[in-house]
């Protein structure tokens, strides 16, 4: 998979590109990451890519111009163009493991006070990454890069993005590890006893209870099945 990222700060980035998954990633030739300077396709001596806002307003705008000429250096036949944008639809893990099957994807990370509308007819798509205001788009761009590379095939084991949170509508399970005595606080006695039917019964039970408890909206989308039922229904009884 190929990711671009079109934005005017491509420093921002080497943080989180030379660690973790994503280094490993792409050592192992699972991703290829690139990051376009928009700057550089200014055709103002002194590089501008804003300017004030016709109609009037606080802040700059960038111009369409240098966003549109970056974009099109690099678009190809098999490129998904994507804005960050608060008016994008909010970012969530199906949206990941749908831009996981994409093999060429482009972000356009915005700044300033927006961008010139014009721009939407050249994307894809607009995605947010939550009801809040960032100086730019630079750090959803590294949520989506972030989210999108970790799901790659290699990347990190399947079994453990299989039990993550919101991978099946629920919240994950309750990990625990050494010491199992902490400050009088003892580990669950089920995770230590070696049944994998109890264990696997328990982390499922506790997922259900979390996501209730902690995100009831997210449970309230959830559709139990008979066997979730009894397994509450017990719970509560107990």
């Amino acid at each position: 998979m190929k990711i671009t990222t079109l934005t005017l700060f491509p420093e921002m980035y080497e943080g989180i590109i030379n660690n973790s998954i994503i280094a490993r990633a792409k050592a192992n030739n699972i991703v290829d990451l690139a990051f376009v300077n928009i700057r550089d396709f200014s055709k103002d001596k002194f590089k501008h890519v804003d300017d004030t806002p016709f109609g009037g307003g606080a802040g700059m705008v960038m111009k369409c111009e240098p966003v549109i000429d970056a974009l099109n250096s690099i678009k190809e036949k098999n490129s998904y163009v994507i804005l960050m944008s608060p008016h994008g639809k909010p970012y969530n893990q199906a949206k990941a493991r749908e831009l996981s099957k994409k093999d060429n994807l482009i972000l356009i990370a915005g700044h300033y006070e927006g961008m010139d509308y014009r721009i939407n007819k050249y994307i894809d798509e607009e995605i947010s990454i939550g009801d809040y205001i960032l100086t730019g788009g630079e750090i959803a761009s590294m949520a989506i890069i972030d989210s999108v590379v970790r799901l790659l095939d290699g990347a990190i084991n399947s079994e453990s993005i299989n039990e993550e949170s919101f991978e099946n509508g629920l919240l994950e399970y309750p990990q625990y590890t050494q010491p199992r005595n902490f400050n009088g606080e003892e580990v669950p006695e089920v995770l230590l006893s070696g049944n994998h039917a109890k264990i696997k019964e328990y982390r499922h039970l506790q997922s259900l209870l979390i996501t209730r408890e902690k995100r009831p909206d997210l449970f309230e989308k959830y559709e139990l099945s008979e066997k979730e039922k009894i397994l509450l229904e017990r719970w509560e009884n107990e």
